[in-house]
C-alpha cells in the first residue's frame, strides 16, 4: 500500500468516526484552541475525560463528515469552523459543556504587548522584592513604595495596565516579579449545535462570576424596589407598616388637634378664634 493511499485509508476512517459520533451524541461544540500551548490543551482534554470527546481534525475531513451525515441543519456549523478549531462530542447540554470548559481554563502570566480584558492591579503591602532596579521600574509604573526591613512595600493600590491597553515590558516584567496572572486561557466556544433539538446556539458565553455579581446588584437593588411599588411580602411588610406609620405621624401632623373647651366639648383652633371674636 502506497503512503498516498494509506494517508486516504486514515483520512476516511476519521470521517466514518465523526459520523458516528455526530449521529450519537447529544452536542457538538466548535471551540477555539488558538495560543493554547501544547501541554495545556493536553491538560484541558484529560479533564474533560468522560464528559467530551476532543477532536482537532483537518477541515475538510469535518465539512465532509457534516455533510455526509444526514443531517441537513448540522451542516450549519461548517460557517463557523476556522483555523485552530476542535470539535467536542458530548452527551452534555450545550450550555453545561460551555461552562465545563470555563472552569478548565488556567491562568497564565502577561506578556508584552498583549491587550488586556481588564484593569490590572497591584495591591498594597509588603513583597520579596529588594531595593535595586526594580524601585526604578516600578516608579516608572508610579507605583508609591518604602522600604521596610530591607524589602520594598507596595505604600497603596495601583492599577499598571488599563481596560483595553496593551500591557508594556515593564508592567509585564513586574506582574511576573508579583506573580501576577491577569489572563486565562482554554477553549473558547464558537458555535454548538443540538442534535437532539436541530438547535445551533451562538455566542455562547459563560461567566460564573460576573452572572453572580449581577445577581447580588439586582438582590440589593430588589427590596428598595419592592417598597417602592408597595409589594406586600414577608420580607417587605414589616418596612410597608413602618412606612406607613411614618406617614400616618406626618399627617397628624398637618391636620389641627381638637381641644377640649370648659364646657367638655370638643373644639377645634377655628372655632376658638372665633368665640375670640
Amino acid at each position: 500500500m502506497t503512503i498516498k493511499k494509506s494517508i486516504n485509508v486514515l483520512k476516511e476512517k476519521i470521517k466514518i468516526e465523526l459520523e458516528e459520533l455526530i449521529k450519537n451524541k447529544k452536542t457538538i461544540l466548535i471551540v477555539s484552541i488558538k495560543n493554547i500551548p501544547s501541554s495545556q490543551y493536553q491538560e484541558i482534554v484529560k479533564k474533560l475525560r468522560g464528559k467530551a470527546i476532543v477532536k482537532v481534525p483537518k477541515k475538510n475531513i469535518i465539512f465532509r463528515a457534516l455533510d455526509s451525515s444526514g443531517n441537513e441543519a448540522v451542516k450549519k456549523l461548517k460557517n463557523h469552523i476556522k483555523e485552530s478549531t476542535a470539535i467536542l462530542f458530548s452527551d452534555m447540554d450545550a450550555f453545561e459543556l460551555a461552562e465545563e470548559l470555563a472552569s478548565k481554563k488556567s491562568l497564565v502570566k502577561a506578556k508584552a504587548g498583549q491587550e488586556s480584558l481588564k484593569d490590572i492591579e497591584v495591591q498594597e503591602g509588603p513583597t520579596d522584592l529588594v531595593p535595586g532596579p526594580a524601585i526604578t521600574e516600578l516608579g516608572t509604573l508610579g507605583i508609591q513604595i518604602k522600604i521596610e526591613k530591607g524589602k520594598i512595600h507596595i505604600k497603596e493600590p495601583k492599577i499598571i495596565v488599563r481596560k483595553g491597553e496593551k500591557v508594556s515590558a515593564v508592567a509585564a516584567d513586574i506582574m511576573n516579579k508579583f506573580n501576577i496572572k491577569p489572563f486565562s486561557i482554554g477553549f473558547i466556544p464558537l458555535a454548538a449545535f443540538d442534535t437532539k433539538e436541530g438547535k445551533l446556539y451562538l455566542d455562547i458565553k459563560i461567566d460564573k462570576e460576573s452572572t453572580l455579581d449581577n445577581f447580588r446588584t439586582a438582590f440589593g437593588k430588589a427590596l428598595g424596589f419592592a417598597l417602592e411599588i408597595g409589594y406586600i411580602s414577608k420580607d417587605t411588610i414589616r418596612f410597608l407598616i413602618r412606612k406607613a406609620a411614618a406617614h400616618e405621624k406626618a399627617l397628624e401632623n398637618l391636620v389641627p388637634k381638637e381641644k377640649i373647651n370648659e364646657h367638655g366639648k370638643t373644639q377645634n383652633p377655628k372655632e376658638n378664634s372665633e368665640e375670640n371674636k
